[in-house]
């Protein structure tokens, strides 16, 4: 296929070009009916190319079938059968693939570290997860995705779930055997997802981890906005293998998503496309160049430790790690992540990535440069020297593993939906969550509606918000309540 055309983009030109008037949405038409003010901030050209996709970018009947050539491209660039782009970030590409897999009450292998896109994917289908557990580090508090073993050990007590979900990589860069799961997920003769959100530049260069579709998943879900070149809700999602109708994902996606799709998100995710398939390996080399020199960079700095493979990945831990994600343990420094990435941003104006009770860190992309590199070390270099600033830093009670893993005893869908009351977070022991108690990032909640709260997690949601912990889907963000079933 031709990687030098990029159709939406190409629309657009022309949609320029023809100097069309429009008589439909969006209001402000072209921008002319724009504050001049928002003008100012955003530029001229979002409004211009801020165009309707039918009547509009394509014509009614979507004859010139521009999308459909746009996510032809896309599969054929990273090696999938079918693509589909969503301008409803990955939170609605993950929630259309657990849809076209199982319905109500049916089950799904869930990894248990999995976002709360998937979680909130439960509540509104009423599946009935099955969780499959990470494995934990429990020298550096730490978990990694759930292991092939485990998902093979669900099947086996639960033959008629309907398939599988990993994520991998997660936020931290931590990658499951996904061929070995999949080869499970397929033994069963059911599909595997993947949530390769922090994933979509794995294709692109050998270098980093295999990516899904490679793997043998039936879908992979990726967001392109996170470590690609779309913008924000940019998301794309890939399937092969005939587990899954094409007709049916396509579906469960119209069924969950707008009806007024964005052209600029359209647009960037068919100009990355190009880009990846020109010039990809080549921005890769000099990418993980720079994350290699970086790495090291950092760890010539007192105080803090540059996790790599001899931390993360062999046997219960992950099978890989994508460099690009530079996480660093910073308990040498007698304080936590939370309060390194606030110093920083005050006094650098450089925003970090993930930060926890004892790490944080710098997403690294192709857009990287000698510049922000060393302006990331600078700023590294700074907050080091100025730790005793940062101490004592407040406690925050991780639990063991057995006590973080909490038991689900009613259905997502049915403790959301159901009576609940507010209760002071003391008074939650033992009672049923009926939200989502979810540290952000990296998103991966603590607790979820249905499982029965236990005074460790309860603690650790307590002090790690003491400690600069952000909970942000929680009805009260401090924590000091918690929303709950009401008991009979």
């Amino acid at each position: 296929m031709d990687h030098a055309q990029a159709p939406v983009l190409d629309a657009l030109a022309a949609y320029h070009v023809e100097n069309q008037t429009p008589f439909t949405p969006p209001g402000h038409k072209q921008g002319r009916g724009a504050d001049p003010r928002v003008r100012a901030i955003l530029g001229d050209a979002v409004f211009q190319s801020d165009v309707l996709a039918t009547s509009g970018l394509d014509d009614r009947t979507s004859s010139q079938g521009v999308l459909a050539k746009a996510q032809e491209l896309m599969a054929d660039a990273v090696g999938a059968e079918h693509t589909f782009f969503s301008t409803c970030g990955s939170s609605l590409s993950i929630k259309a693939a657990m849809l076209s897999v199982a319905g109500p009450h049916e089950k799904l292998l869930v990894g248990r570290d999995a976002h709360k896109s998937v979680v909130s994917g439960l509540v509104l289908a009423g599946i009935v997860p099955v969780w499959v557990d990470p494995q934990w580090d429990a020298e550096r508090h730490l978990a990694h995705p759930p292991s092939a073993d485990a998902f093979r050990a669900a099947f086996a007590e639960h033959p008629d779930a309907r398939g599988a979900l990993v994520t991998t990589p997660t936020p931290y860069g931590t990658c499951s055997d996904l061929a070995a799961i999949a080869r499970t997920c397929h033994e069963h003769g059911v599909p595997l997802i993947v949530d390769e959100a922090w994933g979509a530049h794995l294709p692109f260069h050998p270098d980093l981890p295999t990516w899904a579709m490679d793997a043998g998943a039936d879908v992979c879900v990726t967001s392109v906005h996170k470590m690609g070149s779309g913008l924000e809700q940019g998301s794309v999602f890939h399937l092969q293998g005939d587990l899954i109708e094409p007709e049916v994902l396509k579906n469960r996606e119209d069924l969950l998503g707008t009806t007024s799709p964005s052209v600029l998100v359209y647009a960037a995710l068919d100009g990355w496309r190009r880009q990846m398939v020109q010039h990809g390996h080549a921005l890769y080399d000099d990418a993980l160049a720079l994350a290699k020199d970086v790495r090291a960079r950092i760890a010539e700095i007192d105080g803090m430790h540059v996790h790599g493979r001899d931390d993360f990945c062999g046997p219960g831990r992950s099978a890989a790690l994508d460099p690009l994600q530079v996480i660093v343990d910073v308990t040498g420094l007698g304080t936590t992540g939370y309060r390194i990435a606030d110093w920083i941003r005050a006094h650098h104006r450089i925003n970090l990535h993930l930060s926890d009770h004892r790490r944080t860190s710098a997403q690294l992309t192709h857009a990287d440069d000698s510049r922000t590199a060393n302006a990331l070390l600078a700023a590294l270099r700074d907050v080091a020297a100025h730790a005793d600033e940062l101490r004592p830093a407040p406690r925050v009670e991780v639990p063991d593993p057995a006590d973080l893993r909490l038991e689900q005893v009613m259905l997502p869908r049915d403790a959301f939906f159901g009576r609940v009351e507010q209760v002071p977070w003391e008074s939650a022991v033992g009672r049923v969550s009926a939200e989502m108690l979810t540290p952000y990032p990296p998103g991966i909640p603590a607790a979820l509606p249905g499982e029965k709260l236990n005074a460790e997690v309860l603690r650790y949601l307590r002090s790690g918000v003491e400690a600069g912990m952000v909970v942000p889907d929680a009805a009260d963000t401090e924590v000091k309540t918690v929303r709950v079933t009401v008991e009979d």
